[in-house]
């Protein structure tokens, strides 16, 4: 070899030596050896490192996270994976848990990644469509009730109603929702854990919003609950006491005139009482021509749906809209977040809560049963089949 040759093959060697510098621990006993060896290679000329990068002979000890990584993720897999037994069986207890279990559960859940389970997903929406089909019959249609039937209501299950030629007219013809299935929808409750969440943008930008029981949605509150409305419900009692039977008709065309192209869906069959209230709605946006499209829950829809959440463990005198509504949106939805559901007086981190976002009016006492509803919903949640905003929404 000549001599420039040799200087070049020794200033090679040099060089590849810090590098190895670079990677090795110096402190480490399989370090320090690697190093020793090289460098008596080095001095007789023969690049060893070249060979060690093509070949390594001897593993370098180098410390990573990744195995604590993979041992911690694979240990909040099993975590998660057990709470989402403990919940089922935690909702079974005949005695209901206490405020401040659920609420230990729901700190839990919040430490767990949620992911859409699109199995879990179609198999429960496969369950819902055997015993109660919302796409075809959750609203009373003229598809579905034709002239000559005699409805029966859903809870005065004794009482019927004969489907003449005025009803008919006031049905729409088929389902109205014409862009089935929407992508992402949104079911928006009135918890008072909305009050300053900053949810409003996130909720608008959902391709359907259903929202329960005409609640307020101008204004400063907009920011925290939106206002895009797809459909809201409407309970009769808010149109015979807030609106004095629609004595009021002025204040509340004013009222709803927030809800923009809305469907305002009423339960006009579920019993006797409810039925002229909800004509009177109807007639009074047909009189005005408003925008707002008046339709009726279907009674043997919310029948079997009562029957399919008691097969669930929900044997309340009623259920909730809040659960008739989330049902609906797994049925015409494919994507289902839920928002301002909270029956508690208060957060995780011990904050009272209002048990609406605008006001503290508590339910009727046994009426539903809130809190076995909850455990209903956070088991799906866990199932990746809809997913709860338990807190403050993210912002851009």
């Amino acid at each position: 070899m000549r001599p420039g040759g040799a200087l070049l093959a020794l200033l090679a060697s040099l060089l590849l030596l810090l590098l190895r510098l670079l990677w090795c621990s110096a402190d480490s006993p399989a370090g320090s050896r690697l190093l020793l060896e090289e460098s008596r290679e080095a001095t007789h000329g023969t690049p060893a490192a070249l060979r060690m990068l093509r070949s390594p002979a001897t593993p370098v000890a180098r410390t990573t996270n990744s195995t604590y990584l993979n041992e911690k993720s694979l240990q909040l897999i099993e975590k998660c994976k057990n709470l989402q037994d403990g919940v089922e069986s935690f909702s079974k207890k005949m005695k209901g848990p206490s405020e401040d279990d659920y609420l230990q559960i729901i700190t839990n859940i919040q430490s767990c990644p949620w992911k859409r389970q699109a199995e879990e997903y179609e198999n429960f929406r496969a369950e819902l469509a055997s015993c109660c089909d919302a796409v075809q019959n959750f609203v009373v249609s003229q598809n579905n009730t034709p002239v000559g039937t005699n409805m029966t209501y859903e809870v005065e299950s004794k009482k019927r109603i004969p489907i003449g030629e005025t009803i008919f007219n006031m049905l729409p013809i088929s389902q109205p929702f014409v862009e089935y299935p929407y992508n992402q929808c949104a079911v928006v409750g009135n918890g008072g854990i909305l009050n300053k969440s900053l949810c409003g943008a996130e909720i608008d930008k959902s391709d359907f919003v259903f929202r329960c029981n005409l609640p307020p949605t101008t204004g400063n509150i907009s920011k925290d609950v939106g206002s895009k409305t797809n459909l809201v419900t409407v309970n009769p009692s808010i149109i015979t006491g807030k609106y004095g039977n629609l004595k009021k008709k002025k204040e509340f065309l004013e009222d709803i005139a927030a809800y923009g192209d809305a469907f305002l869906l009423l339960p006009a069959f579920s019993y006797r009482a409810n039925t002229g209230a909800s004509f009177k709605v109807y007639y009074a946006l047909k009189e005005s021509k408003a925008r707002q499209k008046v339709i009726f829950f279907h009674p043997e829809y919310l029948k079997h749906l009562a029957l399919f959440w008691r097969t669930k463990g929900v044997t309340a005198y009623r259920l909730s809209t809040g659960l008739m509504i989330t049902s609906v949106a797994v049925a015409l939805c494919e994507n289902v977040k839920l928002y301002g559901f909270w029956p508690f007086s208060k957060t995780v981190e011990d904050t009272p809560v209002s048990h609406h976002y605008y006001d503290n009016k508590l339910p009727k006492q046994g009426f539903h049963e809130m809190p076995k509803e909850y455990g209903q919903i956070l088991q799906l949640h866990m199932k990746g089949i809809l997913k709860l905003q338990f807190s403050e929404c993210e912002t851009a």
